[in-house]
């Protein structure tokens, strides 16, 4: 996609009310797991407890699908989207309830952080810029997290629910690939700041454009595709040096956004 115009707002001319925005990537560049992955291991056989038989069958389906498309090299998108299948028939409120105890969990592994990404963006809080969160990763997931480091919004892969609401297996957009470069693009078109006044962190390959879509790309780890971008365009890497939570992350007071509307 076309690099966005890089005017510089100084100081002396951005309004007080326009703050920089840093978008951070989560799995491996704030955590060090895969998030969706490590919680469906963790994830407690009470979830599937109001599963209806076609709900069910609909998500052995979906880890079926999984498997086979591993082995033939399915984009991240596809298999995004099939992930979300094997959570058919369960309550969102139950999700979210599940979500929030795999987070306690994790919050205490000593090797469940990374050490740079969770540096950066507690220097980003001190320096009164917006802390965006965006991830392919579920919301139920991600809001105790943002809640933990004092993120101030999310940008995910959003399930659907029916009236009742029971997840429907569906998702909205994957946030992968480019739909993170357009999502963090329309952020800033809307908050009304200038990409050159903006920060985002990756580690993937697939992070490319949503670096790209920012002044500041900050490249996390050793992915070979980034790290020979960042060696050629002058972009920071980061290492992905592996930690435990840093008191030094929180700011006090939740989120307390479940509502991906509410949150902005």
């Amino acid at each position: 996609m076309p690099e966005p115009p890089r005017e510089r707002r100084t100081a002396a001319n951005r309004s007080p009310a326009i703050r920089p925005i840093a978008f951070f990537d989560v799995d491996e560049t704030l955590i060090t797991a895969k998030s969706m992955l490590d919680f469906a291991r963790q994830a407690p056989h009470s979830l599937r407890d109001d599963i209806t038989a076609q709900a069910s069958g609909q998500r052995h389906s979906a880890d079926a699908d999984l498997t086979a498309m591993r082995r033939r090299g399915a984009s991240r998108v596809e298999m995004n989207r099939v992930y979300y299948r094997r959570y058919a028939g369960v309550s969102l409120a139950r999700l979210q309830e599940a979500g929030r105890d795999w987070y306690h969990a994790y919050r205490t592994r000593r090797d469940g952080y990374v050490r740079a990404g969770l540096a950066a963006l507690a220097r980003h809080r001190r320096a009164g810029h917006t802390i965006v969160l965006i991830s392919g990763s579920a919301r139920p997931l991600l809001t105790p997290l943002a809640q933990d480091l004092g993120a101030d919004r999310i940008l995910c892969t959003e399930q659907f629910a029916d009236a009742q609401g029971v997840l429907t297996g569906e998702v909205d957009r994957p946030m992968i690939g480019e739909a993170k470069a357009e999502a963090v693009t329309e952020v800033m078109a809307k908050r009304g700041v200038v990409s050159a006044d903006c920060f985002a962190y990756g580690d993937h390959e697939s992070d490319f454009g949503m670096l790209q879509a920012v002044g500041n790309p900050v490249v996390v780890g050793t992915d070979l595709v980034l790290v020979r971008h960042a060696q050629a365009s002058n972009w920071p890497v980061l290492p992905a040096d592996a930690g435990p939570r840093c008191a030094c992350a929180r700011r006090p007071g939740p989120l307390g956004h479940d509502d991906p509307s509410a949150i902005g």
